[in-house]
């Protein structure tokens, strides 16, 4: 490998596409903010229901413009990489360009939610696997400092009730689709052990009650047309601790400097445990928001 990483990203349809290359090469990005150790050469652009043509063409005129090759061949954008970003807004394409990535055998960064639904993921792991290749996938809000510091402050949690806004999937499922970074704040602070997801609806979104095999809770509230997140901590004696989301430190930049730690060494940012109960309870909320009863979080 070269001493930057050759960084090919797959999909062009989500603003990940755009930030991630903004951070590593684009000369107006101030050199406190930029990150090292990469190069992005090329990024392969597809249609999906996420994004227009109008749309595709004004990020491919600004990939362009900081050096990025937009291209339709997949074997060309992959070509002399040494590393992937699947940066794929419509998540049901997920399943089938991991699978065409995995086979190259190189670290693989799956932008979230891991897939459109719970079996998608599955297959997912099993093509890791299957071939051998290390990934990692998870949202930019669990590596925002302002939670990182509540999570550090807040060791022993017994409940946590985390917030934040729930968008219109062109397609698929909202839930999934962008309750993804609420989910990922509430795996963040309390560890693996969900059982149960109960959610209810209503004009202003979802209201999600998490159960835990310990007996801990959390509360995932999704919004619509609100834009804040964050979260409040509660330990055993009843201590309360909120914290905002301000952004006072990027967090695309936080999280892309994990992965390229990830993409360097292979350590990982999150477990895959991790990732893969973040999904479960997607999934399970997914569902009670239809059945409006408690559904089970599966486990692997």
């Amino acid at each position: 490998m070269s001493e930057k990483l050759k960084l090919a990203i797959i999909g062009l349809d989500t603003s990940h596409a755009v930030e991630f290359p903004k951070l590593i090469q684009d000369p107006a990005t101030p050199a406190e903010s930029r990150i090292d150790g990469l190069t992005v050469p090329r990024c392969l652009r597809f249609s999906t229901p996420f994004q227009s043509e109008e749309g595709l063409n004004q990020r491919q005129a600004y990939l362009e413009s900081i050096g990025v090759e937009v291209t339709n061949d997949f074997d060309y954008a992959v070509g002399d990489c040494d590393v992937i970003s699947i940066n794929i807004n419509d998540p049901a394409f997920h399943l089938e360009y991991f699978e065409k990535c995995a086979k190259l055998g190189k670290r693989i960064f799956l932008d979230k939610p891991v897939a459109d639904n719970l079996e998608n993921t599955v297959k997912i792991f099993e093509i890791a696997r299957e071939n051998n290749v290390e990934f990692c996938s998870a949202s930019s809000l669990r590596f925002d400092v302002d939670f990182l510091e509540g999570c550090e402050r807040n060791p022993d949690v017994s409940s946590l009730h985390v917030w934040g806004p729930v968008g219109r999937a062109a397609a698929g499922s909202s839930i999934i689709w962008y309750g993804v970074h609420a989910f990922e704040m509430l795996q963040r602070g309390m560890g693996c052990g969900a059982a149960t997801v109960t959610v209810s609806n209503d004009r202003n979104g979802y209201l999600c009650h998490v159960i835990y095999k310990d007996g801990r809770r959390g509360i995932v509230e999704l919004t619509r047309n609100n834009y804040e997140y964050g979260a409040v901590f509660r330990n055993a004696s009843g201590f309360a601790d909120k914290i905002d989301v301000t952004r006072r430190i990027p967090y695309y930049r936080q999280q892309l400097l994990a992965v390229l730690e990830f993409f360097k060494t292979g350590k990982e940012p999150n477990t895959l445990a991790d990732t893969f109960e973040v999904m479960a309870m997607l999934d399970a909320a997914d569902r009670s928001a239809v059945t409006g009863r408690p559904e089970v979080v599966y486990t692997k």
